[in-house]
C-alpha cells in the first residue's frame, strides 16, 4: 500500500487499482465465507448455527415455500431428517453483497416426508441458491432445484 510519512506518522495517500481490488475482494470473501458456513451447518443438521447466519428480517424463498426463518426452519428440519439432504458446492460466485452457488444436492429418503413413507432410495440433482447479504448476515435466499427429478428418483408419486 502506498503511503507517505508526515511528522513521523504513516498516512495513506492513495492505493493502486490492484490494492483497491484486493481489499474489495476481501469483503466479498467474507460474504462467501458466510455462505460456506451456511452449507456446513446445513450438512451437519445444525439448525441453530444455520439460523444464526440470517438477519432477523431475512426471507427465504424455496421450492417448498417461503417466509421468515420461523417458517422455513421446520422445512429444513424435515429435509435434513427425512431426506438426509447434503449440499456439495460445485461453484460459488460473488459480486458485492450477492453470492450465487451451484451445488450437487444429494440425499437418502430415510424417514417419512410430507406424508409419504420412506423408500430408502437415493437422489442427486443440481441445485442453485442466490444469497443477498447485509452486514455479514444473509438477508434473502432464493433456492432452485428440480423437485420433479428428486421425487422420481426417491419414488415419491407426483401430484396430478
Amino acid at each position: 500500500m502506498a503511503y507517505h510519512a508526515h511528522r513521523g506518522e504513516r498516512h495513506f495517500s492513495f492505493m493502486t487499482r490492484v490494492e483497491r481490488e484486493r481489499i474489495r475482494g476481501m469483503k466479498r470473501e467474507g460474504n462467501k465465507a458466510v455462505v460456506e458456513r451456511y452449507v456446513e451447518a446445513f450438512n451437519r443438521g445444525d439448525l441453530e448455527t444455520l439460523c444464526a447466519l440470517f438477519a432477523e428480517d431475512a426471507v427465504v424463498y424455496g421450492v417448498l415455500g417461503w417466509g421468515g426463518i420461523d417458517k422455513v426452519k421446520p422445512i429444513w428440519a424435515q429435509l435434513i431428517t427425512s431426506l438426509r439432504m447434503q449440499l456439495r458446492i460445485e461453484s460459488i460466485v460473488e459480486e458485492g453483497d450477492i453470492v450465487a452457488v451451484r451445488y450437487t444436492e444429494s440425499g437418502v429418503f430415510s424417514a417419512p416426508f410430507m406424508g409419504t413413507p420412506p423408500t430408502g432410495k437415493t437422489y442427486e440433482v443440481v441445485a442453485m441458491e442466490w444469497f443477498e447479504l447485509r452486514a455479514g448476515r444473509i438477508l434473502r435466499r432464493w433456492g432452485a432445484r428440480d423437485s420433479a427429478a428428486i421425487y422420481r428418483q426417491l419414488g415419491i408419486p407426483l401430484s396430478p
